[in-house]
């Protein structure tokens, strides 16, 4: 599989909707749409210039819906499904996520920590739609670098 277009992207997050995460260390199952919204949110907080890293901390979790309770290999097969759609950097903050050699690097950590703030953090963090400007930005931004002249 392979994400091809902002909308197909779209429908699988808002897919995520309902399904449940098993419980982290210490916490309760989440909802993987509201962890996205959240985890998101707050990388839009913490670095705002940073679309890329935003755009991974909402797509995150749509590794535990395409492959529930596999956890072997999800970050690399979710990097290939957003790899066409979404390019390299957030392929690799994806596939790189649940790597704790891996977090010595800036993004990756931000990443990790937003996602584990976003598991039990209170707020609003708004609604999908509000991320599909961004996320049509990062698609045709990786489009461009793609592009053969």
């Amino acid at each position: 599989m392979e994400l091809r277009s902002v909308e197909e992207l779209m429908d699988l997050l808002y897919a995520c909707r309902g399904t449940r995460s098993p419980a982290g260390p210490g916490g309760a199952p989440v909802d993987l749409h509201d962890h996205a919204l959240r985890t998101a949110a707050l990388l839009r907080r913490g670095r705002p210039a940073d679309k890329e890293l935003q755009v991974a901390g909402l797509v995150h979790p749509v590794g535990r819906l395409l492959w529930p309770g596999d956890r072997t290999g999800r970050g690399g097969r979710t990097a290939a499904v957003v790899r066409p759609l979404l390019g390299d950097r957030v392929a690799g903050l994806l596939r790189h996520q649940d790597d704790p050699c891996a977090w010595a690097d800036d993004d990756l950590l931000s990443l990790r920590q937003a996602a584990e703030e976003g598991r039990d953090a209170v707020f609003d963090a708004g609604v999908l739609e509000d991320w599909r400007t961004l996320l049509a930005l990062v698609a045709e931004g990786n489009s461009r670098l793609g592009a053969v002249d």
